[in-house]
């Protein structure tokens, strides 16, 4: 999809800054480890309304009713809002930007929130930029220690390139997979993978089954409640290796408005 944008021409060639491979902070971690026996998992894409009443109202009912241990957004804004929302839960965070949005003084990128403090932090940018804004899109590694076995979880948020051809979609994906290769850590991988085509499935696909990943099954009626795009595959995704899920737990949340994505829920446990 390298087609010229109709409306691009109304955006100004200086208000999207990308920057360099970087991950911001906040410790407020209360655990010293995440315990495996049950790791309960959010992800979503917040579509950069985060800063919004109506979405912190949404935000402070999944955490009530759901208690998530561990949290993966993609399009988030980071500013002092942002903080304050988070703390309020109990959680630290690592952010990795992709691009500053001068129009409203923000960055902009992924998050991964928990109540443990990460091992390792690493963000990984395309080196392709989509088109319009002229923006890499950003994976963030996060690593984090296990109660159980001593052993380490790998967490990676991802946010995938959009609206451009299928070659370097497949250049995104592979970079992610000369980092992930040879660990043999528990692993999951979630975000919005873009994959609104068939042909971008399969890629995602066969790179999950190279790490020997499973995805995250739904029921009909959830599957239905993720976002596609004109009868596609969903665009979100979450992928899980020396885990195996809770019976019952993996849910899409509806009658929650404050995005076009609905927020994934699962409870993953450690196989040991």
């Amino acid at each position: 999809m390298d087609n010229q944008f109709p409306f691009s021409g109304l955006i100004s060639p200086n208000r999207f800054l990308p920057v360099q491979e970087t991950v911001l902070s906040q410790d407020n971690f209360s655990d010293s480890a995440m315990a495996g026996k049950g790791i309960k998992i959010l992800n979503w894409n917040v579509a950069k309304n985060n800063n919004t009443s109506k979405w912190a109202n949404d935000f402070y009912q999944i955490v009530e009713n759901h208690q998530p241990d561990l949290i993966c957004f993609q399009e988030i804004e980071l500013n002092k809002n942002t903080q304050k929302i988070l703390a309020l839960e109990a959680m630290g965070w690592r952010f990795a930007p992709n691009f500053i949005d001068f129009y409203y003084n923000t960055y902009c990128g992924i998050l991964t929130a928990s109540k443990v403090h990460p091992v390792t932090s690493r963000a990984i940018l395309t080196p392709e930029f989509e088109p319009v804004t002229n923006t890499p899109k950003v994976s963030l590694i996060s690593e984090y220690p296990l109660k159980e076995t001593g052993q380490t979880l790998l967490v990676v948020n991802t946010h995938a390139i959009n609206f451009v051809n299928l070659h370097k979609f497949k250049s995104q994906l592979q970079k992610l997979e000369a980092v992930l290769g040879d660990r043999r850590e528990p692993l999951i991988l979630c975000g919005d993978f873009n994959t609104w085509s068939q042909g971008r499935f399969n890629l995602l696909k066969l790179m999950a089954n190279r790490l020997n990943l499973i995805s995250v099954q739904f029921s009909r009626q959830d599957q239905a409640k993720l976002k596609t795009f004109l009868g596609s595959p969903p665009l979100d995704h979450i992928f899980y290796r020396g885990l195996t899920p809770k019976v019952q737990t993996a849910k899409v949340l509806d009658k929650l408005y404050s995005s076009d994505h609905k927020p994934m829920v699962v409870e993953l446990a450690l196989v040991v």
